[in-house]
């Protein structure tokens, strides 16, 4: 069975390559080349990598991630379309497609919407049916901490994602798949997404998860 986390792996190195090291991502205060360094580091510094969730040890991270900045460009391009080598966790068979395919799929498009002539045309080669199987658990650990109200996350089909908040008022996000992954990980301001609601949630929405 193909592996769909390879496909973006190999479609956000070519992204990284075509923008260069010093362009804008969606990734607040991070180049590319910051993003960069970011990828190599999580799958090849697991010593280090803890501090992308966990703020205790963030300032080692940040300290790692600077030095494989220093490196060239191409080095850092070159060491992540390589993938994981043989001791990091992401070589454990099925962890690559398991962990890294949402990653991959937020990163590249944090590049290839950056730029002020991205236009709405929606994700590239995205693996859409994939994206939505992972869309629950992602609504519930990336989406609902984030936001003060509840959700429903729906494709166009008419199927639908549900995180609520008891007692608090419901909007509803509509997209596709990849667009709604982004919304959850907060990039709504870049996704082509709709949002239906009571007024108030709305604008409690748009301040915790900004909106086109």
């Amino acid at each position: 069975m193909a592996n769909p986390a390879r496909a973006e792996r190999e479609r956000l190195a070519d992204l990284l390559t075509a923008a260069g090291p010093s362009a804008p991502t969606l990734c607040a205060g991070w180049t590319t080349r910051d993003l960069a360094a970011h990828l190599v580091l999580r799958e090849r510094r697991p010593d280090a990598a803890a501090g992308i969730r966990l703020r205790a040890v963030a300032g080692w991270t940040a300290r790692v991630q600077a030095g494989y900045a220093q490196r060239p460009y191409p080095e850092l391009v070159r060491l992540f379309r390589a993938g994981p080598p043989a001791l990091s966790p992401f070589a454990l068979p099925g962890a690559d497609a398991a962990a890294n395919l949402v990653e991959y799929f937020v990163h590249a498009e944090d590049v290839r919407r950056a730029g002020p002539q991205w236009q709405p045309d929606g994700p590239q080669e995205a693996p859409a049916e994939e994206l939505w199987r992972r869309l629950p658990a992602l609504a519930r650990f990336e989406a609902r901490p984030r936001t003060p109200v509840g959700l429903v996350l729906a494709r166009p089909d008419g199927r639908t994602v549900a995180v609520t908040r008891p007692g608090s008022p419901v909007v509803t996000v509509t997209g596709e798949p990849g667009e709604l992954v982004l919304f959850a990980f907060g990039r709504g301001a870049r996704a082509a997404v709709t949002a239906h609601g009571p007024d108030t949630a709305l604008a409690a929405l748009h301040r915790a998860l900004p909106l086109p």
